[in-house]
């Protein structure tokens, strides 16, 4: 079969489309947060400056209190621990005014929020119960750095668990538009660009990418991700990483094992007896990040 016209069986199918409804509802979710938030901006409250998360338990507290009664008050009672700002900043990022309109339409975007996160997490139970049928293969998938158990179950929905409808993993990596295009053009190159393909699995790896090149118990993806970086720049390393997790994830689920991060080392090791010309032991240094200028 064509990697083009993938068409994954009736079972995954069905957690695609809960694992696709899922992604609509978070993106409903940040749209209802951003609308909060200017909500606060055209009332002078900036509860952004002294709080990671608007929507935690202090910063909502205090929320509460100010649709509640808009007069000032002391937020010490709504602190809690390990808040960085200290009470007098967060005093002053209070003062401000929300409007009647203003805190009325904070209040239908909370109450918004809170019905989402129910469907959520009613949507969540009913995947977990499909996902179920695939728990050995989730599992193996989990041991991927930057993946844990759902992110695992949205990869499987998405590219299904048999591979052999790929030929390589190159197959499966274009396939999800982590490739560049190959536009040639009277010997001319256009553009080398990602495609657009994988609208839903393509955010995904990026996501799980950017919480791998942050962790420090898999430096061979930290560091194939700082050689590119400094070639390269952060968004096309970025996307390489993402490839370099999804032919992972490929080669898992061909062969029915968990990730072996010995393996990426090994063929990162270069042979003992390996003769190399001057071009390509410049390029060699090129690519990892030095600058090589002739001697006088």
């Amino acid at each position: 079969m064509l990697h083009g016209s993938f068409i994954p069986p009736l079972n995954i199918r069905q957690l695609r489309d809960l694992i696709r409804y899922h992604f609509k509802l978070t993106n409903y979710t940040t749209g209802e947060k951003n609308r909060a938030q200017n909500c606060f901006t055209v009332s002078n409250i900036k509860l952004d400056d002294v709080f990671s998360d608007i929507f935690g338990k202090a910063a909502s507290a205090i929320t509460t209190r100010l649709l509640e009664n808009n007069e000032p008050f002391d937020v010490k009672p709504y602190l809690t621990k390990g808040i960085k700002a200290s009470p007098d900043k967060i005093q002053d990022a209070i003062d401000g005014v929300i409007c009647v309109e203003q805190a009325e339409k904070l209040r239908i975007i909370r109450s918004h929020m809170k019905s989402l996160d129910l469907c959520k997490a009613n949507l969540e139970s009913a995947i977990l119960n499909i996902a179920e049928q695939f728990l050995p293969q989730i599992n193996n998938v989990s041991t991927v750095p930057g993946f844990k158990s759902f992110s695992a179950v949205a990869i499987i929905g998405e590219i299904g668990v048999d591979m052999s409808v790929f030929k390589t993993s190159r197959h499966l990596c274009s396939w999800a538009g982590l490739t560049p295009q190959n536009d040639n053009s009277a010997g001319k190159k256009k553009t080398t660009r990602i495609s657009r393909a994988g609208v839903y699995i393509k955010p995904l790896l990026v996501q799980c990418a950017n919480a791998a090149i942050n962790s420090k118990k898999h430096p061979e993806i930290k560091n194939r991700y700082l050689a590119i970086k400094k070639r390269r720049g952060h968004k096309k390393a970025i996307i390489a990483i993402a490839r370099m997790l999804l032919t992972a994830i490929y080669n898992i689920l061909k062969k029915n094992e968990p990730y072996n991060a010995d393996l990426y080392i090994i063929s990162n090791m270069p042979p003992k007896n390996r003769e190399v010309t001057l071009e390509q032991a410049i390029f060699i240094v090129q690519r990892q990040g030095y600058i090589v200028s002739a001697v006088p």
